[in-house]
């Protein structure tokens, strides 16, 4: 029973993340069809990304003070709905609130799923990794939405509120069966600030080594093997690939190793293929690029479940931070990462990330598994 529930958390998570992949399929539509600058652009991505990351941690907070299952459902219909409205109007004002309100139904469906999906898995960590697989799943089908874009435009966006719908189909009798009932608040324990200060740091660390990989990864590689577009960017095939193979490898090595040694040992794999992305000439950094997907998303469950077990009077603050607040670093370096590519060149930049996990991989030593 508990598989089938976690199943039906998985595919929902799925639903809604979606919505965050979905905003840069939009926007070569929206320059397309309305003439947007690269300055009203990105407005569009800080509406989505950096809103929501800082928004979320205040539901986790509202989350630890009060039970709202209902909240997840709502909040799948709002990500759905604001990507939905944006075809409707012309005006950019509009355009960037709905980019926006999808942006805080994202924010809001994380802690209490999260919550949630403790409740369900009773904690274990194969079971949270599948959570955050539905999740990376959605996030990376997101693309799909792109030829019936191309074949109808942004009038069709009302379309795309139908994942969110049927994701909330199949929440709702998961939180009438009595799951619900179980995920009142608890204040049971000790918080560990110190902990989960140096958690955050490691997550910060991850965040900005994984997008600067995957903006820049195509375009590396195309420059490297001298391929054309099209065939550089199946490279974030093998990106996507990994990560899903990494996250399902993340609870499974945590239930055996203990969650800091499968951090420690993932981050140290994860500095050495991203220094073989950027130095290995030929095409065997594919295999760098799989092996740096990997080792990036082995610990992306673990930080949610260790979070909340630093937190545990505060489950719902500690799914916001390691949800949201903490994940928007990386795209808040991005502009950071590029200028520096412009000044130097992205092999140059993509050594450099490989000094991020490394770190991390220090930093997991001033951890201890929480009791």
């Amino acid at each position: 029973m508990k598989r089938f529930q976690t199943a039906l958390l998985s595919t929902g998570h799925g639903s809604v993340d979606l919505y965050q992949g979905i905003v840069p399929v939009l926007v070569p539509f929206l320059v397309a069809e309305r003439g947007y600058g690269y300055l009203a652009v990105s407005g569009f991505v800080l509406a989505a990304t950096l809103l929501s990351s800082v928004v979320q941690p205040v539901f986790g907070l509202l989350t630890d003070r009060w039970s709202m299952p209902w909240l997840i459902p709502a909040s799948m219909i709002t990500s759905g709905l604001g990507v939905a409205l944006i075809g409707v109007s012309s005006s950019y004002p509009f355009a960037l609130a709905a980019i926006a309100l999808t942006g805080i139904g994202v924010a809001a469906y994380h802690p209490q799923a999260a919550r949630t999906a403790r409740s369900v898995t009773g904690g274990s960590h194969v079971g949270m990794s599948w959570f955050s697989l539905g999740g990376n799943l959605g996030f990376a089908v997101a693309p799909a939405a792109g030829p019936l874009l191309a074949y109808s435009g942004l009038a069709a966006t009302p379309l795309l509120i139908l994942p969110a719908v049927a994701g909330a189909a199949i929440t709702v009798p998961l939180l009438r069966s009595g799951s619900a009932a179980r995920l009142r608040p608890q204040r049971v324990g000790v918080d560990d600030w110190p902990a989960f200060r140096t958690l955050t740091a490691i997550i910060v660390l991850r965040s900005i080594a994984y997008v600067g990989l995957s903006t820049f990864l195509s375009l590396y590689v195309g420059q490297r093997l001298q391929l054309s577009a099209g065939a550089s960017a199946t490279t974030l095939f093998v990106l996507f690939g990994g990560g899903v193979i990494g996250t399902l490898l993340g609870g499974r090595l945590a239930t055996r190793f203990g969650r800091i040694t499968t951090m420690r040992w993932s981050y140290a794999v994860a500095a050495l293929a991203l220094a073989g992305v950027a130095l290995v000439p030929n095409a065997a950094l594919f295999v760098f690029v799989a092996l740096s997907a990997i080792a990036l998303y082995v610990p992306f469950s673990l930080h949610i479940t260790l979070g909340q077990d630093y937190l545990p009077t505060r489950v719902g603050t500690a799914s916001g931070v390691t949800l949201g607040l903490a994940v928007s670093a990386g795209g808040v370096m991005a502009p950071a990462l590029a200028a520096a590519a412009e000044a130097t060149s992205l092999q140059f930049v993509l050594a450099a990330l490989a000094i991020l996990p490394a770190l991390g991989c220090l930093l997991t030593r001033r951890l201890t598994e929480p009791a």
